[in-house]
């Protein structure tokens, strides 16, 4: 791909998500609707996807930020709902959706049906994750949907090598199925195990930033490209390590903390912007190599997978959600009681996205024996409207079906009180260390100082609490918005006079900067205090 053509699909991508959040549609929808209008413009390149590229060069950091910003704790609560859908229903998914296909195309093979089947079987972890987060959704369907779309690729990128296996000839049995499933996923973690402590051990021991992260950057692509090198899953590798960073995240020092999370943000916005305009990009492509099928025929092909893929979903989820909890005294008193509307939640939630179109594109176009890939065209086409179907249509659906569902909304007060009562447990732990490392006489600081060092706490720990109480009646702020809103102009008027000076020839730049620098520091601090 042309240098220029790269870098205008990313500005294109990223003005096209920064106006969406300007709007009520999900950025990822709106992204993959300007791909698919973009593809037929005149003038605009072909961007054809790469799996070479996409696999372990995009989805890697995709899923290491995607599970640094999850729950350790929480996904481990939901272990079991999270296994039965990123496991058992990619599964069955592979299996029912491919046999659909097999009974719906004729002519077409078992073995191509059921790749086919594993293709379309994984719901999108980007897509999952920023529609989830968009829509406020209650905090257990959050975690349930995010865990799914971290583990399943790693389910359907297996069972999609098992059944191509079948499709080319490669003679791989049920048998050899298993085995393959059960190495791929057992190696997956065991790499992860074994790099998750020595990576962690090396961030907390490097003492300067910049090396900090840049190991952070390559961290996901060295976890999955030495899982892969070793056959195992490269998904699980890179899900595994980011877990534990991230739970293991306080543990590094603030400066690191401060700027990888600044440069993940970045990284992952650039991505998911990319990826999803990618997307829809794909649409002159795979329509123009339909040949010998029909575009009618292939419409009507489509529908039928789409639907097979979104009626399968629910016949998964319903069973999945009471079952368990119908036979098993224990589930029911260790988790929380539910109803209809969570599971009809999360099976409308099943979105694909890039995953499934970057393991389609990866088919090979002729068998072991030299013959062509049977449908290879008809299986790109079905994967892609499949995509586009569950991304525009469930996406755009899934926020008026919420509303509809009058689901309980975050409670924000109960929320700032328990971050209140935290803060303040905090605070006084702070207030005695803080008394008992001043009367050590080599810690003595004059009082200005040591009061100083008090009264930092005490904004501290007021800050959360002020947020809880009554605003200005002419501003409408609160004691706390208005604090960090005075700091910022207090802020900006040091800022005005340093670079006043420095036009002065007073100071020099590089003296500015140091200046600037700790100011910057001052107000992240300030706004932090509140936010």
């Amino acid at each position: 791909m042309d240098v220029l053509h790269l870098v205008g699909l990313i500005a294109v991508s990223a003005a096209v998500a920064g106006a969406a959040r300007r709007t009520p549609v999900p950025a990822p929808l709106l992204l993959v609707t300007a791909g698919l209008i973009a593809s037929y413009v005149p003038g605009v390149p072909d961007y054809v996807l790469d799996p070479h590229i996409v696999l372990p060069l995009v989805l890697p950091p995709l899923l290491h930020t995607a599970a640094l910003d999850s729950s350790y704790l929480d996904l481990r609560a939901n272990a079991r709902p999270i296994a039965l859908l990123s496991v058992g229903y990619t599964l069955f998914a592979t299996v029912t959706v491919g046999y659909f296909a097999y009974l719906l195309v004729p002519d077409l093979p078992l073995a191509a049906a059921l790749v086919l089947g594993a293709v379309v079987a994984p719901p999108d972890a980007v897509a999952a994750t920023a529609v989830a987060r968009r829509l406020g959704l209650p905090h257990r369907i959050t975690t349930i949907l995010q865990g799914e779309s971290l583990v399943n690729d790693a389910t359907a990128i297996t069972a999609y090598k098992v059944a191509l296996a079948a499709a080319v000839g490669a003679g791989a049995g049920w048998v050899d199925g298993v085995r393959e499933f059960a190495l791929a996923a057992l190696g997956g973690i065991a790499v992860g195990l074994a790099l998750m402590v020595p990576i962690h051990w090396l961030r907390t021991h490097l003492t300067e930033p910049l090396l900090q992260n840049t190991l952070s950057l390559l961290i996901p692509f060295a976890a999955y490209a030495l899982a892969e090198q070793v056959q195992a899953s490269g998904v699980l590798a890179v899900v595994v390590v980011a877990l534990y960073l991230g739970h293991h995240d306080w543990q590094v020092d603030f400066a690191t903390r401060l700027q990888e999370g600044a440069v993940w943000k970045v990284v992952a916005f650039i991505l998911e912007s990319s990826v999803f305009a990618l997307i829809g990009l794909q649409l002159s492509f795979v329509v123009s190599g339909l040949g010998a099928y029909g575009v009618v025929e292939s419409l009507t092909y489509a529908v039928g997978v789409f639907a097979a893929v979104v009626v399968m979903r629910f016949v998964w989820v319903f069973p999945a959600t009471f079952l368990p909890r119908m036979l098993s005294a224990r589930i029911r008193e260790r988790e929380p009681d539910t109803n209809w509307t969570a599971p009809l939640i999360v099976g409308w939630a099943g979105m694909r996205g890039v995953v499934s179109l970057a393991i389609a594109f990866s088919i090979p176009v002729v068998t072991e024996d030299g013959e062509p890939f049977p449908a290879r065209n008809l299986v790109l086409f079905l994967t892609f409207t499949t995509v586009i179907g569950t991304l525009v249509g469930q996406g755009l659906t899934l926020p008026p079906l919420i509303r509809a569902l009058k689901l309980p909304a975050r409670d924000v007060y109960a929320e700032t009180l328990a971050e209140a009562q935290a803060q303040s447990q905090a605070s006084a732990a702070a207030e005695r260390q803080l008394e008992r490392l001043l009367a050590d006489p080599g810690n003595r600081l004059p009082q200005p100082l040591a009061d100083r060092l008090r009264s930092v706490l005490e904004r501290r720990r007021n800050s959360v609490w002020e947020r809880l109480g009554s605003v200005n009646e002419e501003t409408g702020e609160s004691a706390d918005d208005t604090y960090r809103r005075l700091a910022r102009e207090m802020i900006a008027a040091e800022r005005d006079v340093f670079v006043e000076l420095r036009n002065l020839r007073e100071i020099d730049d590089e003296m500015m900067r140091t200046l600037l620098r700790r100011l910057d520091l001052e107000e992240a601090a300030a706004y932090r205090e509140g936010a």
